[in-house]
């Protein structure tokens, strides 16, 4: 077949088509998002979004218990939900092959942690493969599979966000031919985890680990590339392309599987250098068992463990001095700070929130925003569905006085993947608090992907959305109030309301994501601002609206409002209180 240029997330995908993959399932996550989303292009696939990681690999493993092979994808942080499943897993082993693709993200380009994954594989006692490249991350992909059979064990690939978004040559080959029959196979003293049943696993599991560290020695994959002298360097995944490049001369150990190391193959390995270094991003995870076979190696005490490596950075470690964890460009560059989108639904929310001086327990997703000036508006973030329950535990610990400002904002896809255990916590505790769900309808952040609020699945197929207000009255909450986040009259007289009440309440801000396809807003006229009834007062400037900008013309500042930019939200119009902004009907 012909080579192609494909990212690592695309590559992913190609592989697991490559292999036989028949289920798929992921909850969408930067930088691991677009795997399913060229995974579904691929027919014979069943792929779908899942309300949360820990759905999406019960999903997995329900496929590979029918004896199909099965693909999960997440992030980093996403490894976290699913590892109550993943622990279990690894005493049971599979069927159908099943490979958990995660994504890391050095540098935290959108993540809250710089969570290396690969403690996973350890922790959980699973082997993981780590490419280097767009035509690794198709192979590993596929070998995966092979692997997870062969030794009974899911199987973790781990990427990140070099890997997943880069892209590189990629030699596509034909799927295999054959694989066992799917169907209904009872075996309860391998599939049901019961104390007694687990007891007889473990030592399979522990013996399981032995095998693969002595098979993975012969295994291409884990190669020797040789150089001249005396200098190696033991690496894997990104740090390799850098390490060749910061170290043309030195013998290099490229390790395809991370976990468990080849212990043979590093000891000789170790042999031939008498300086050897390790090489990698994040935590000292190689180099630490390296260190506990009694093998002397340079690592983390010159190769930052904060960031992303990169091959400047890389060499300022080896060659100069140790430099700051975060990255420091020479080029002078403008600031491009992250931003609502001009017309977002969530902004006039946040607006109304900081005038109202709430406290604000925020989530993850594009309204994290909200922490940024000019709104300012969020005072707490920590993960998935953390918004609402940190809310209830903030409520039981200030005092009285204080308790009715504190909002938990939550988004509808977070509150779908999370977020309603939290909400049912609340009212099963008899929670007191307020919590707003912002409703745009789609998964916005890691790029408008579909949700079970969305109305579609991930192939397009209509389904039917989950209604959120009909949602919380059922779980029992007996103050559900629907506000258009457009209106801010009627935003912030509802919330102002509901923060009063002494009972538990929740405000649903309705309004579709203004980028999402399906059920955006129908286009409107952009505004404009008359510069003669301008009085500076700057008010509109609170939004922190891209569109609008502050201009200096003729010694006199005003506002100006980007034609290119405005999406005729008309929050700015309701502001003024000098009607200097009007629809722009040019």
């Amino acid at each position: 077949m012909a080579k192609r240029l494909m990212s690592g997330n695309a590559a992913i995908a190609r592989g697991a088509y490559e292999a036989g993959v028949k289920v798929a399932s992921a909850y969408p996550g930067t930088p691991s998002t677009e795997i399913l989303e060229n995974l579904i292009n691929y027919l014979a696939v069943d792929a779908s979004w899942a309300p949360n990681e820990k759905v999406a690999l019960e999903v997995g493993i329900g496929a590979s218990f029918g004896g199909v092979r099965a693909l999960v994808t997440m992030k980093h942080v996403g490894v976290n939900v699913a590892a109550d499943p993943l622990f279990t897993l690894s005493y049971i082993g599979v069927r159908g092959g099943l490979v958990l693709a995660c994504a890391d993200d050095p540098e935290m380009h959108s993540s809250q942690n710089e969570q290396d994954s690969r403690n996973y594989a350890k922790f959980a006692k699973v082997p993981m493969f780590e490419p280097a490249d767009s035509e690794e991350a198709r192979a590993f992909t596929r070998l995966a599979f092979d692997v997870s059979e062969q030794f009974d064990t899911p199987v973790m690939l781990r990427s990140n966000t070099r890997i997943s978004h880069g892209k590189s040559i990629v030699n596509p080959q034909e799927p295999v031919a054959e694989l066992p029959q799917a169907g209904l196979v009872r075996d309860p003293a391998k599939m049901v985890m019961l104390p007694a049943n687990a007891r007889n696993r473990h030592p399979l599991v522990e013996q399981r680990i032995v095998d693969l560290e002595a098979w993975a020695c012969e295994q291409p994959f884990n190669r020797v590339e040789t150089g001249s002298g005396k200098v190696g360097v033991i690496t894997a995944g990104i740090a390799y392309q850098y390490a060749r490049q910061a170290l043309p001369q030195a013998h290099i150990l490229k390790l395809g599987m991370v976990y468990p190391l080849p212990k043979q193959l590093i000891l000789d390995f170790a042999a031939r250098c008498d300086t050897l270094y390790v090489i990698e991003e994040l935590d000292p995870f190689i180099e630490e068992q390296i260190r506990a076979m009694g093998i002397r190696v340079i690592g983390k005490e010159l190769i930052p463990i904060c960031g992303e490596l990169t091959p400047e950075r890389l060499e300022t470690a080896l060659f100069g001095t140790k430099p700051d964890a975060a990255v420091i460009h020479s080029e002078s560059l403008p600031g491009r700070p992250p931003n609502m989108c001009a017309g977002c639904s969530h902004r006039g929310v946040f607006l109304t929130l900081k005038r109202l001086g709430a406290y604000v327990t925020g989530d993850i997703g594009c309204y994290t925003l909200g922490f940024l000036p000019p709104l300012s508006a969020m005072d707490t973030c920590v993960c998935m569905g953390a918004g609402i329950s940190n809310a209830t535990g903030l409520i039981k610990a200030v005092p009285e006085q204080e308790r009715h400002k504190v909002v938990g904002v939550m988004g509808d896809s977070t509150f779908l993947h999370t977020g309603i255990n939290s909400l049912i916590d609340m009212i099963y505790n008899g929670g007191r608090g307020t919590v707003i769900l912002l409703d745009n309808r789609i998964t916005a952040m890691t790029g408008r992907q579909e949700n079970p609020g969305s109305g579609y699945t991930l192939a397009g197929i209509e389904s039917p959305p989950i209604d959120l207000q009909a949602l919380c009255r059922v779980l029992g909450v007996k103050h559900v109030q629907m506000i258009d986040p457009y209106d801010l009259t009627q935003t912030e007289q509802v919330v102002q309301q509901e923060m009063a009440r002494p009972e538990l309440s929740v405000v649903i801000a309705k309004r579709p994501c203004i980028l999402d396809r399906r059920h955006g807003p129908e286009p409107a006229p952009p505004l404009k601002v008359i510069e003669e009834q301008c009085s500076a007062c700057k008010i509109c400037m609170k939004l922190g609206c891209p569109a609008l900008t502050w201009q200096q013309e003729h010694n006199t500042p005003k506002a100006h409002i980007d034609p290119q930019l405005c999406s005729g939200c008309k929050l700015c119009q309701q502001l003024c209180k000098f009607t200097a902004i009007e629809v722009h009907n040019d």
